[in-house]
């Protein structure tokens, strides 16, 4: 994973999104904290990466079940978004993150990682 790029990224993305929109607007993304990072997770079920913490956002990819990855994991542990039912659980509650073998990251439920 790159998280040393993704706060460059991050704030790419919101000057973007003020030039075009002539705001400061919101991007979901910037709410993920990853001031720490959890290695070696392994998700219990193949998840798809979400550009944003809802199941109705783009998948950018996917986590393959058991494949090691990290996530992104700040004081305020993981992020509210949409609602969703994944690996037997309901929950609102999403993480940050993405498998080492690949550069995409995205947003995952955070019912199926083992955190």
């Amino acid at each position: 994973m790159k998280f040393k790029s993704l706060g460059t990224a991050l704030t790419t993305a919101a000057l973007i999104g003020t030039a075009l929109t002539g705001t400061a607007g919101t991007a979901s993304a910037a709410t993920a904290d990853c001031s720490s990072s959890l290695v070696n997770v392994k998700p219990k079920e193949s998840v798809n990466l979400r550009s944003q913490p809802k199941t109705s956002a783009t998948a950018l990819g996917v986590w393959g079940k058991g494949k090691p990855g990290g996530v992104c994991f700040g004081d305020r542990g993981p992020t509210t978004g949409g609602s969703y039912t994944a690996c037997g659980k309901t929950s609102n509650k999403w993480y940050f993150g993405g498998p080492n073998s690949s550069s995409v990251e995205g947003w995952v439920p955070a019912t199926c990682l083992p955190i």
